[in-house]
């Protein structure tokens, strides 16, 4: 009966050494890349998480205190409360122009910046119905009406007050003009943000 007899050689159980050695370095490879990526992943979700949750910036539902100074394209002071009562107000509640609200949005305690506010984050455009022409007789009687006189006007239903300028007078009319003194302006503001109230 023949018998078989197979002989290994060294160099098969070599090659065997190299693919074991190469399957445990892809391996090791492997891990390495899936560690980083994890790494990688706890590091975005960490500064996403303090981004979004930090105590230390102003975001939406604040109550923040600020101080201010608004100029116009020309470099002209409109308004500022620097050296007076400091601005208080609520971020997201639309009690400041949209952009004076982002702009306050993330900053932190005693950070000042100076931000450019474009005219429709501002007081928009002009919208020709806002104008009104009324009779005179709804004036009090003492009253002598001047254009560019500014007035405030209370709703009788809602109890809200308006501020509206007088741009045309005649012996029995009268114009007024509800659109912001600022409407389609750009306006500049430099603030400085002091107190931060969760």
């Amino acid at each position: 009966m023949p018998v078989r007899i197979t002989v290994y050689t060294s160099s098969m159980k070599k090659s065997e050494k190299i693919k074991g050695k190469e399957a445990v370095a892809a391996r090791k490879k492997k891990q390495v890349r899936y560690g980083i990526l994890v790494i990688a992943g706890i590091i975005i979700i960490a500064i996403l998480g303090f981004v979004i949750f930090n105590p230390y910036v102003a975001k939406v539902g604040d109550t923040v205190t600020v101080y201010y100074t608004g100029t116009l394209d020309d470099g002209s002071v409109f308004d500022t409360n620097v050296n007076a009562t400091p601005l208080v107000f609520t971020l997201g509640k639309g009690m400041v122009i949209p952009g004076f609200d982002e702009a306050v949005s993330g900053m932190a305690v005693n950070e000042e910046k100076t931000v450019r506010i474009p005219a429709d984050k501002a007081y928009g455009s002009y919208n020709s119905s806002l104008v009104h022409v009324l009779n005179r007789s709804v004036l009090p009687a003492n009253m002598t009406p001047v254009v560019g006189q500014f007035l405030t006007i209370r709703n009788t239903i809602d109890g809200t007050a308006s501020v509206v300028k007088i741009i045309n007078v005649t012996s029995s009319t009268i114009t007024l003009d509800g659109n912001h003194a600022l409407v389609g302006k750009n306006l500049t503001f430099s603030i400085k943000l002091v107190a931060i109230n969760k």
